[in-house]
């Protein structure tokens, strides 16, 4: 057994060994006719003249652009950086040969500016570097095809239209065309209805909904001949998620403070502050906004909700100040107007719920005042009774000084403790009675402008905190319907 597997061996290890040297002669052989052709088909060639056997005919260019991926997208200068792979294709009548004569060799790889090439630019661009495209290989084939690949950083001026950032749609075009042929010279025809985007890097900020490409021939004013390109449009949609979160919703929430400036107490002193607060937030937002966008007419969608939020909280803040005015006035002001008590005080404030201490929807504050009222001047009243009593009783006694000094001495011992011994002081004590009374009569009086002057400013509070709770809920409806609009662009 071990005998026979000799053999095989050796015989296996050289036929290994006669394949080996076959494919080196191969590879030899295809170097030595590579060589030789290069040499026989550049012997005579010049890569400055167009390349076809009749210079009546025009040559045919084939352009295949490949999207791989986008680099930025400048809004505000309205750039387009792009990573392009740029195909062309030609015949060229003078690098032709026979296969067969050169051991099967049917392609061969050079440098690119070894050949003619089309001038073929991009027409829109807006790079300040103008440097030559990169020289890369050709692939030139046996029948005078060539195809040229080459990698490209294309900078290209976009008409941006920011009217619903951040929900926004772009259209971008690349235009490329020949910068010195006609199209009775050089023709582009286009390889596909579109660009290619099967190899294309998705984009964090940007979503691809395609590429269309339109070939258009133009005669310009300068010349009598047409000039073909072909415009690649290229159909951005941005993905909104990033301004959503940070520029949006902060937004949002900031807007719905400036209804609950309203429902902050009045003598807490915070009220104007807060409304001037989240106006200084919302401009800090504006202006990264307007850092980002082009200086046009064109005022972006998110820009119209921060210039609305923005004032309806400077409305929100004068309508404090004025509210705050109201919610202080003290004696010198008016009487609240009867169509306010009506309006205000009887129907909005059942309305919003608005209530004093003590108060609720079964007892309203304008019965309860009513009552109050009468019950001090009952009390008033009989006390006024009293005195009266007091003063006519001491007035037909006046004649009859021991009756008096009686009674005097009983009542002002009752009273005030205070002891006549004659009729002198009897009359004296009298005396100092009566302006014992006028003294109780001005601090009575005293008393009850004060408490008037009390009450007229409660109700001018009371006016103030129904306003207060009115545009509260105003502004809350306001907020929520502006904020409900701009989300529901995002959906």
């Amino acid at each position: 057994m071990k005998r026979n597997s000799l053999p095989f061996c050796c015989c296996f290890s050289l036929w290994l060994v006669f394949t080996a040297v076959i494919l080196q002669g191969v590879e030899s052989a295809q170097g030595k006719y590579a060589q030789m052709l290069f040499s026989e088909l550049f012997e005579d060639y010049s890569n400055a003249l167009r390349p076809v056997e009749d210079t009546d005919k025009a040559l045919n260019v084939t352009l295949q652009i490949t999207l791989s991926q986008i680099k930025d997208m400048d809004e505000r200068n309205q750039i387009l950086t792009a990573y392009l792979w740029i195909r062309q294709s030609w015949y060229d009548a003078y690098l032709k040969w026979d296969k067969d004569e050169y051991d099967g060799l049917d392609s061969i790889r050079i440098p690119s500016n070894l050949v003619w090439r089309p001038d073929i630019v991009l027409y829109n661009k807006a790079d300040d570097d103008f440097s030559e495209p990169v020289n890369t290989n050709v692939v030139l084939r046996y029948d005078g095809k060539i195809t040229w690949d080459a990698p490209a950083i294309t900078k290209s001026s976009c008409v941006v239209d920011v009217s619903y950032f951040p929900f926004d749609d772009q259209q971008c075009n690349l235009t490329f065309g020949s910068w010195t042929y006609n199209g009775n010279q050089v023709d582009i025809i286009n390889a596909l209805d579109s660009g290619d985007l099967s190899d294309f890097i998705e984009d964090v900020e940007w979503e691809i909904h395609g590429m269309p490409a339109v070939k258009n021939v133009i005669t310009y004013g300068c010349c009598s001949e047409p000039y073909p390109d072909i415009t690649f449009t290229l159909i951005l949609k941005r993905r909104s998620s990033f301004y959503i979160f940070n520029l949006l919703l902060p937004c949002v929430l900031i807007s719905f403070l400036a209804p609950l400036g309203f429902y902050l107490p009045a003598d807490s002193g915070e009220k104007v502050s807060l409304g001037v607060t989240v106006l200084l937030a919302l401009t800090v937002f504006q202006l990264m906004v307007a850092e980002s966008m082009p200086p046009s007419e064109n005022v972006p969608l998110i820009g119209k909700y921060y210039i609305a939020t923005m004032t309806m909280i400077t409305a929100s803040t004068a309508l404090t100040i004025i509210i705050m005015n109201i919610h202080h006035c003290g004696a010198e002001a008016q009487p609240v107007p009867q169509w306010a008590r009506v309006v205000i005080l009887d129907y909005m404030s059942k309305i919003f719920f608005v209530y004093d201490v003590g108060e609720n929807c079964t007892s309203p504050q304008r019965a309860k005042a009513e009552e109050h009222k009468l019950r001090e001047d009952f009390k008033y009243q009989k006390k006024q009774d009293r005195h009266r009593v007091v003063t006519s009783q001491l007035s037909r006694n006046r004649n009859n000084d021991t009756d008096l000094k009686k009674k005097l001495n009983v009542h002002l011992n009752n009273s005030n403790g205070i002891q006549c011994e004659n009729a002198e002081d009897a009359v004296n004590c009298c005396s100092c009675y009566k302006v014992l009374i006028k003294n109780i009569e001005y601090i009575a009086n005293c008393v009850r402008d004060h408490k008037a002057n009390r009450a007229k400013g409660i109700e001018w509070k009371k006016v103030a905190k129904v306003m207060d709770r009115f545009f509260m809920w105003i502004f809350f409806i306001m907020v929520f319907f502006m904020s409900f609009l701009i989300i529901g662009k995002a959906i």
